[in-house]
């Protein structure tokens, strides 16, 4: 087991199994909007696309089966299959899990930094009243830069505990790492760092409008010439 008291670039990966829990928790149980006090971030709206869907508001449960995709906010989730509930103390709880061959599929993006977050693992646990969230069998999470990996962390099952703020990865069979090991990498900040700025000034020269014919790139217009008054 590897512990991880959430240095950089791993806090990152936090932002999206914090997102997950979030939609969880709305999920579970919803109910009306309610008011906000000013200054306050509005909440992002949870979605879930399913084939079919059972509520049950007495035990307050709601299973999706078939194709499932929740989004919220920027936070995508792709499954066969998501339980959620609550319990008599108010906890959520959720379950993302799916067929043989596939992987549960959460996705994160972060247009600001150019970058992507992806987990991926044969299933995916919420725990409200432990405050955890796992990504398990054949898990792994990445960042992309402006596309390229970065950063990743893989083993069998990797846990973050929202109480103590740290990650904890697992070894074993059904590691996505070779030899059930917990394989974790790190790109230097300044690689990182240098790699966002290079996406966004592509970003920004792409935004140009095209110099007009004869015109170089960058170069000034010049004023059109003065016009003869024409013979009498």
């Amino acid at each position: 087991m590897t512990t991880i008291a959430r240095p950089s670039p791993f806090n990152r990966f936090c932002a999206v199994l914090l997102g997950l829990a979030a939609a969880c928790a709305q999920a579970a149980a919803p109910a009306p909007a309610s008011g906000r006090q000013g200054g306050e971030e509005e909440e992002p709206t949870t979605l879930i696309l399913s084939d079919t869907l059972h509520y049950d508001d007495v035990k307050r449960e709601s299973t999706f089966t078939g194709n499932v995709v929740m989004t919220r906010g920027l936070m995508t989730l792709n499954a066969d299959r998501l339980e959620m509930r609550e319990d008599a103390e108010g906890f959520q709880y959720g379950v993302a899990t799916v067929n043989a061959g596939n992987r549960v599929y959460i996705r994160q993006d972060r247009p600001e930094t150019f970058e992507v977050i992806e987990a991926r693992g044969q299933r995916g646990e919420y725990d409200g009243k432990q405050e955890q969230i796992d990504v398990i069998g054949q898990a792994v999470i990445t960042r992309f830069v402006c596309g390229k990996p970065f950063d990743s962390v893989s083993g069998q099952r990797i846990r973050y505990n929202q109480k103590t703020d740290t990650y904890e990865a697992f070894g074993g069979p059904e590691s996505a790492a070779a030899g059930g090991r917990v394989r974790s990498l790190a790109v230097p900040r300044a690689k990182s760092e240098a790699a966002v700025e290079a996406c966004r000034k592509s970003q920004a020269a792409d935004q140009q409008p095209p110099a007009p014919a004869g015109q170089k790139p960058g170069q000034k217009p010049q004023a059109p010439a003065a016009q003869q008054p024409a013979a009498q």
